[in-house]
């Protein structure tokens, strides 16, 4: 694996967590890992920090390649996929991170077949994230194994066998670490409303959430269960646990991340029927 040569086409956050991973991990090694962006201070900063090789020619960065990582952002993706028509090499992967870009698009545009779309979330910049991916009928088991392998520098991920689930995904675990931060935020400005100064009440609700998390991995039981564990009868939980249930809150989250995924649905149907006018 480490032989393999993977050109990044951009190189923001989420390549640099790529970057970082691959290395740590020790999936690949500097000199196999090339990163184009139009920016060339950036590629400065990542060749002098990880050793690997920078571009600002995205066909010269995946001449080589025996797999091309598309992490642009999703507004310039289809100048970006004109440019490189053409120039990925036969039998390289393409695995693309770009949020709502169909394989059909990325395969039309290209002109190549063998394409891995995913779906990260945003603590995969720490390597925390979870990543639920599809592969193109042309992509083979062996590139399937490389892609997993790829994909384990951001954290845990999942192989599903059609692509309508990255849409599901999006609302669940693309979206998910708002509807978190949000409930965080929420518990932290309870704590403040009752007297608690703020780092105290960050520091009591970033455990809680970190410890709550650790412990139900741990035991293998229904996440309700434990629920049930720390609520007592007549007791502050059931109290607290009782108001939140009046105010339609599990509907209200379920209700959100359908929205979400109808969302999702909708802007794939716009990209699609969206001509630029300038093509």
């Amino acid at each position: 694996m480490s032989k393999i040569k993977i050109a990044f086409i951009g190189s923001g956050a989420m390549a640099g967590a790529m970057i970082v991973g691959l290395l740590r991990e020790k999936l690949a090694s500097p000199e196999n890992l090339f990163a184009s962006d139009p920016r060339e201070k950036r590629g400065e900063e990542l060749r002098e920090k990880y050793g690997i090789q920078p571009f600002t020619d995205n066909v010269a960065a995946v001449k080589d390649a025996d797999v091309v990582v598309l992490s642009i952002k999703p507004q310039r993706l289809s100048a970006v996929l004109e440019g490189l028509k053409g120039s990925i090499p036969k039998n390289a992967l393409v695995l693309s991170i770009i949020a709502g870009a169909t394989i059909e698009k990325i395969s039309t545009d290209l002109g190549h077949g063998k394409i891995v779309r995913t779906m990260p979330n945003t603590p995969a910049r720490i390597g925390e994230g979870i990543t639920v991916w599809v592969a193109s009928d042309a992509v083979s088991e062996s590139q399937k194994e490389q892609a997993q392998k790829i994909l384990s520098a951001l954290g845990d991920d999942v192989f599903v066998e059609d692509e309508y689930y990255l849409d599901m995904a999006t609302a669940l675990s693309g979206s998910g670490p708002a509807y978190v931060y949000m409930f965080m935020e929420a518990m932290i400005d309870a704590g403040v409303h009752m007297g608690f100064p703020r780092r105290i009440s960050e520091k009591l609700v970033v455990q809680t959430m970190r410890g709550s998390v650790n412990f139900y991995e741990k035991n293998d039981v229904h996440v309700a269960a434990l629920r049930n564990q720390v609520t007592s009868s007549g007791g502050t939980s059931a109290e607290a646990l009782y108001y939140l249930e009046k105010a339609g809150v599990r509907t209200a989250i379920s209700r959100a991340i359908w929205a979400a995924y109808q969302r999702s649905l909708e802007l794939g149907r716009e990209k699609k029927e969206h001509v630029p006018k300038d093509q």
